[in-house]
């Protein structure tokens, strides 16, 4: 056997007196400061995290104009029968696109038919007389005084330019009848989705009633409403991108032109013809926002684009070659 004893494994190096005193409180001083550093490493990198996030932040808002007041426009067209009558034929139904010149609703011709045709013996009624009349006063221009007098020849002459009156007349009121007849039949003026139909086969179309609105598909834009301080920094020709609320792709488009005015309410006249002035708190003020106006360049594959859906708007960087506002 050797003379060397084993150590116990759970022997106590602090208390054991073979140790020297320094190397005792070593490892738990080194404990102690690494207990100290790691967290002072992790304020230090919370303190950049949140330094970039912030700044990131900064530069999102604040770098370039955006608004999340923002609304898909397109104009309406309202289509109002020129014609009164009963209605026979409506091939369209709600929401239903149509191309410019398709069919959308017919009223019933009959009684512009008949108008048509009567007015068109009218003319030819009206072609027979003046026809009669100039040649009995070019018969009477060409007698001597022997044979007619003067004033016979002024009746005849007279008679012959009320005739040619009344048969211009009769043609224009056959023009009238005709177009008349063609109103008959409603087309569609653009491409576009007809909306809001409440109008069936059967029902009575009176002259100027609304009746069918059809919404021009290429007629879409963003109104995105802007407060006045960031307007310096929006000029027409910017890019600008579009997000609607109900979709995740982002739609592209440019800034078209900004609204010169927008309702005061202090301009109003009050009972007695004086301006009405708002009292207002001199301490707050409110930014107005002021309509700037987007073209929609680009819509990705899946957008429903439709009037009144909100859109958030961010203006990007002017381009070299924006013109001034």
């Amino acid at each position: 056997m050797s003379d060397l004893k084993a150590k116990p494994d759970n022997i106590d190096l602090r208390r054991d007196p073979a140790v020297r005193p320094e190397t005792r409180g070593e490892q738990p001083a080194r404990r102690r400061h690494r207990d100290r550093i790691v967290p002072m490493l992790l304020t230090v990198l919370a303190i950049l995290a949140a330094g970039v996030v912030g700044w990131a932040a900064w530069d999102a808002y604040m770098g370039a104009p955006w608004t999340r007041d923002g609304r898909v426009r397109a104009y309406l067209v309202i289509i109002a029968p020129e014609v009164a009558g009963k209605i026979v034929e409506m091939p369209v139904k709600d929401n239903q696109f149509v191309h410019e010149g398709d069919l959308l609703m017919t009223i019933d011709p009959t009684t512009y038919a008949i108008a048509v045709s009567s007015a068109q013996a009218q003319v030819e009624q009206a072609k027979v007389e003046m026809d009669n009349k100039i040649a009995m006063a070019k018969r009477r221009q060409q007698l001597t005084t022997l044979s007619t007098s003067a004033e016979e020849v002024e009746t005849y002459s007279a008679q012959a330019l009320a005739a040619t009156a009344a048969y211009n007349q009769a043609v224009a009121n056959l023009a009238k009848a005709r177009v008349d007849l063609e109103r008959t039949h409603i087309v569609s003026p653009v491409n576009g989705w007809v909306t809001n139909l409440l109008w069936q086969n059967g029902d009575f179309a009176d002259v100027g009633e609304k009746k069918i609105s059809v919404i021009n598909a290429d007629s879409f834009w963003v109104d995105a409403y802007f407060e006045e301080t960031s307007l310096a920094r929006i000029h027409p020709g910017d890019p600008a991108s579009i997000k609607l609320m109900g979709f995740s792709q982002v739609v592209r488009g440019h800034v078209e032109g900004m609204s010169r005015g927008i309702t005061v309410d202090n301009a109003q006249a009050g009972p007695g013809g004086l301006a009405t002035v708002n009292p207002i708190f001199t301490w707050v003020r409110l930014a107005q926002r002021i309509p700037v106006r987007i073209h929609i360049d680009e819509v990705p594959p899946g957008v429903f684009l439709a009037e009144g859906e909100t859109a958030t708007v961010q203006v990007d960087a002017p381009s070299p070659t924006s013109k001034p506002n």
